[in-house]
């Protein structure tokens, strides 16, 4: 019955909904979405969780989950799944971190820049797709004032992270090389690290759906040079099962330790050399943010927010500032405590495999703090 099901509040365009999204429907978990113009969004929930933010759920118990990877995981506790979210095998389990990692955030840039510096091909789709986070009762003009109001908005954010004219070229040519070694990765297997969607899928799976498989300009950019890509996309919000034959030799099992396929392991040489400077840089801003007495007594105040400042770093030839959050490293941390779980031996075989993709600096770079949430806010942890 739809009053049994979970609630979600999201919204079409979100790229942080939709991984939420296709967890409920590629595991068959009854859920109503709602766009978070729905009244009770801004009567009920905003008022508990301090913000607008997307997504949230609402159980049927009354239980309110914040956040997409803390949604993902409170569903597979609840017994909820039944594809395992996590690998089995330790290494690859740190793969799927890291991934979840990159996904979440490291494909910001071309994420905005193909949203919104493409208006001739966009604006149209946009408009439509926005509706649903607007309360029903604006008329076409509250609609069209709220549209250009959010989008001013998102694309100020964009700058953020570092989408300026000076950099479009180079974002285009960033995203075709992870397009390209993605594809050919997908080539070879259904899913990031076998027969089965991890944390890193639906890591991957935010951006590269609500932003870079649905708008209009980077949709087709996606059908007609990552047709592999495209494919995945589609299978990941497909909640039936069914037999594939796209592939010659599918993998009937997640990768292990010793047979990694090459096509991943370039995979992860990319994202080090994409992501590795950025996120050194942010750690080392927090560090210095944190170290002073003033700043320390005010990150145990209340919520964080979504910036600190900004951290600058060389990113392809380019100075960037880009935004420093600490959602990044309350991501960050799944890596860390998985590693530190691990076994010495596990331990030296994970370094191993990070090592030879010059990504050490996700094991290796923190912050003198931990990130927590409390009362569905990051906090500096004591």
């Amino acid at each position: 019955m739809a009053d049994e099901n979970i609630t979600l509040y999201g919204m079409q365009a979100s790229l942080y909904t939709g991984k939420a999204r296709a967890f409920m429907r590629r595991n068959r978990i009854g859920v109503t979405e709602r766009g978070a113009g729905h009244p009770d969004y801004a009567a009920r929930i905003m008022p508990q969780i301090g913000r607008f933010i997307l997504p949230v759920i609402e159980t049927p118990a009354g239980d309110i989950i914040q956040d997409g990877t803390d949604i993902l995981d409170y569903l597979e506790a609840a017994g909820l799944s039944h594809e395992p979210l996590y690998p089995k095998d330790p290494v690859t389990r740190a793969v799927a971190h890291l991934l979840e990692l990159f996904g979440n955030e490291g494909l910001l840039r071309p994420a905005m820049h193909y949203r919104w510096n493409f208006d001739a091909d966009n604006l149209a789709f946009l408009k439509i797709s926005f509706a649903d986070v607007f309360p029903a009762h604006f008329d076409s003009a509250g609609r069209a004032a709220a549209f250009d109001h959010a989008s001013g908005r998102m694309r100020k954010a964009a700058k953020a992270f570092g989408v300026f004219p000076e950099t479009y070229e180079t974002i285009e040519a960033s995203y075709a090389e992870f397009l390209a070694l993605y594809n050919a990765h997908l080539g070879e297997t259904y899913y990031l690290l076998g027969n089965a969607p991890t944390v890193g899928d639906y890591g991957l799976f935010n951006p590269l759906y609500a932003h870079l498989a649905r708008d209009p300009k980077p949709s087709h950019l996606m059908k007609s040079t990552a047709t592999y890509v495209w494919n995945w996309v589609e299978r990941m919000n497909r909640p039936e099962q069914m037999e594939e034959h796209t592939l010659n030799n599918p993998p009937s099992a997640m990768f292990g330790t010793g047979d990694f396929p090459d096509s991943l392991k370039k995979l992860m040489t990319y994202i080090g050399e994409e992501y590795g400077a950025e996120f050194s840089a942010h750690v080392d801003f927090a560090n210095h943010w944190l170290s002073s007495p003033d700043r320390a007594a005010e990150a145990s105040q209340g919520g964080l927010g979504r910036g600190m400042g900004f951290a600058s770093f060389v990113w392809r030839g380019h100075e960037l500032k880009t935004v420093v959050m600490a959602y990044r490293f309350y991501l960050a941390q799944r890596l860390w405590d998985h590693f530190d779980s691990c076994t010495a031996e596990t331990q030296t075989k994970i370094r191993t495999l990070f090592t030879a993709s010059n990504l050490e600096v996700f094991l290796d770079k923190r912050p003198t703090r931990r990130v927590v949430r409390e009362n569905h806010l990051e906090v500096w942890a004591e």
